[in-house]
């Protein structure tokens, strides 16, 4: 186990915070790696262009691992989750240092550095990714940075991304090798500091992107040149090699350029499966199979047509999308229609392929900007098959929901007391709800929809994907839905804890409270709690180890894993620790497991051990500590990193 501290950060010079290995640099590079692009995007000259600023911010990210044990700087970011912690600010050096390089002129007589020249990987081919466009103001502030040096825009980043004070400034722009510091730090005064907040705008997050394509007349040029020389390759190659019979038969396979009867029926508006009203009432499923054909425009055979045919052979101009896991490729055969129709100023359809769910939405007044969105739903039962979402508008989301829910409601996860907000059901169609998923900044409440039908009431959340996941509580193996009182508790503090797994695919998301602790220097108690969030597509689940001390709003992550059984169905155990401090200043080393652990046991840079499931040494800050666990049935569990 890795602990973190929940304390302020360690003061210059502490010796705990100047040695960093290739292990710990990884770790805080994965854990914080979205801000750390993010930094370097900004850090980059805008004359690099967006693309390639987007590709050579990546680059230097994934370049900043030391080769070994290497001393750090010990000045520490300044937001929960990085406080102190010496692997993150060597990262984040080695990225300014590069993205400082990477904006210097070209010498003569003189070899470019590495960060000059453009990066080898990661590489796009046909396309090109830029950041989502922000509104006027984060423009300005774009050319404002444009128009500073290269220390200068370091310093004012610094400044207000990383939220640190002129003289951790100093020093991290000194050990970067910046020019000119003190000068740096004037011209970056020069630009307004209530740009600050414009810094986590979406214009420059460069993790989430958009793509276009590269210069398409040019790149058919050299693709009919690049397939012509194949062709005569080939052709050469087969006469030297084939037999004295000349050319064999092909099989089963049918001429080339053949039109295929199932592919053409998939392409067919008039072959769509269109299910009856009432067919869920007497069917055995609950899944998507069962669901009408609903909306006003059912019977337009052009919208019908165009979505089928973008689903099959989407332009150039198309925007598609598709969750993680999901394949973007055409039907197999004719798909269900679940919805067209009109939504605010597009023409939507919504199609099931009996695996996928698949978007179509295009303007009122043409196809440019059409759009394609898909989602893996395979399996999915109930609840699951619940709700699509119908369209997203200013930061609203309106959802179609199954023909067996009676009820809708928007309720606050974050404030279990508030109760619920009813919202209108026309032909399944929920009236807006304000959606957390595209939401940036600070996190102070999270949006679900509750929905309620025969099988009983349930919680979901927008991810910013076409279907919701589906929230519960409980130890895993017998979870249930989040919707009582006590299970509304347990989410209420850890709610936006949900933002980790945004845009993941992800079908479930269940909240454990597994244990309770009582601290020491009689500072109260504390809530150990475990997130596992399960996707549709099986792999790629996340698993978070969260803290709250007595009287804290929200929780503190203290580990977190990927693709482990920790916390799940096959391995419903969990143990994590923290560094903690108290109220009259003292360091401890707190660790809990669930409640069939027998003991648990610290080594390394803490040592001590308890029997039971809970563990509280005195330990110095900044310490590391390594966890292990006997279970009561004699078997180990290691702590969750």
């Amino acid at each position: 186990m890795q602990s973190q501290d929940v304390a302020p950060r360690p003061a210059p010079g502490s010796a705990a915070a100047r040695i960093v290995d290739v292990e710990q640099a990884e770790a805080a590079l994965v854990e914080h790696y979205p801000r750390l692009v993010r930094l370097a995007y900004l850090l980059l000259p805008p004359g690099l262009g967006r693309s390639r600023r987007v590709l050579t911010a990546h680059a230097l990210v994934q370049r900043a691992l030391p080769r070994g044990r290497t001393s750090a700087p010990v000045i520490p970011a300044q937001s929960a989750g990085r406080d102190g912690d010496p692997g993150y600010a060597y990262v984040r050096l080695q990225v300014v240092r590069t993205a400082l390089e990477a904006g210097r002129p070209l010498r003569r007589r003189a070899w470019p550095r590495r960060a000059q020249l453009p990066a080898l990987l990661p590489q796009v081919r046909g396309l090109k990714l830029f950041p989502r466009s922000g509104g006027a103001d984060e423009l300005a502030l774009d050319q404002r940075l444009a128009g500073l040096t290269g220390p200068a825009r370091a310093a004012y980043v610094l400044r207000g991304l990383e939220k640190l004070p002129d003289g951790d400034v100093r020093e991290v722009l000194a050990d970067a090798d910046a020019e000119g510091v003190d000068a740096a730090l004037d011209e970056a005064g020069t630009v307004p500091a209530d740009g600050y907040a414009l810094l986590d705008s979406p214009e420059f997050d460069a993790c989430s992107l958009q793509a276009r394509p590269t210069d398409l007349i040019r790149r058919r040029r050299h693709t009919r040149a690049a397939l012509a020389a194949a062709a005569a390759l080939a052709v050469c190659g087969a006469l030297v090699a084939l037999p004295g019979d000349g050319w064999g038969p092909d099989g089963a396979a049918a001429p080339v350029y053949a039109r295929n009867p199932a592919a053409e029926a998939a392409l067919d508006p008039g072959r769509l499966l269109r299910v009856s009203p009432v067919a869920w009432k007497t069917s055995a499923r609950t899944d998507f199979s069962v669901w009408p054909a609903r909306g006003p425009l059912v019977r337009d055979t052009g919208l019908l047509r165009r979505a089928l045919a973008v689903w099959a052979r989407p332009g150039e101009t198309v925007r598609v999308s598709a969750t993680p896991g999901t394949l973007s490729g055409g039907p197999a055969g004719p798909p269900q229609l679940l919805y067209a129709g009109g939504v605010g100023n597009a023409r939507v359809v919504i199609l099931y392929d009996g695996l996928r769910i698949a978007r179509y939405a295009e303007p009122e007044d043409g196809t440019a900007g059409a759009a394609l969105d898909f989602a893996r739903v395979d399996g999915a039962r109930g609840t699951e098959a619940g709700a699509i979402v119908l369209n997203r508008t200013d930061g609203n989301v309106r959802w179609l929901t199954a023909p067996w829910v009676t009820r809708a409601e928007e309720r606050d996860l974050s404030k279990p007391g508030a109760g619920t907000l009813n919202l209108t059901l026309t032909g399944g169609i929920t009236s807006p709800l304000a959606s957390p998923a595209t939401r940036s900044g600070t996190c102070t409440s999270w949006n679900v929809l509750q929905l309620t039908d025969a099988y009983g009431t349930q919680l979901l959340t927008d991810l910013g994907e076409l279907v919701p996941a589906r929230l519960t509580t409980g130890r895993p193996g017998s979870t249930k839905p989040a919707t009582g009182a006590e299970a509304l508790r347990t989410w209420a503090p850890f709610a936006c804890s949900l933002s980790d797994v945004r845009g993941q695919g992800v079908r479930t998301v269940n909240m454990w409270s597994y244990a309770r602790q009582s601290l020491p220097d009689a500072s109260g108690s504390a809530e150990w709690v475990c997130t596992r969030a399960e996707t549709w597509r099986g792999d790629g689940s996340r698993v978070l180890a969260q803290f709250r001390t007595p009287g804290g709003l929200s929780g503190s992550a203290v580990a977190k894993a990927g693709d482990v059984p920790a916390c799940g169905p096959h391995d419903p155990h969990v143990l994590a620790g923290v560094l903690w401090k108290s109220e009259g200043g003292h360091w401890y080393l707190l660790a809990a497991g669930d409640r069939t652990t027998g003991s648990v046991r610290a080594s390394g840079g803490v040592n001590g051990s308890a029997s039971g499931n809970l563990l509280a040494v005195p330990a110095e800050k900044g310490a590391r500590a390594e966890l292990k666990g006997v279970l009561e049935d004699g078997s180990s569990v290691s702590g969750l990193n």
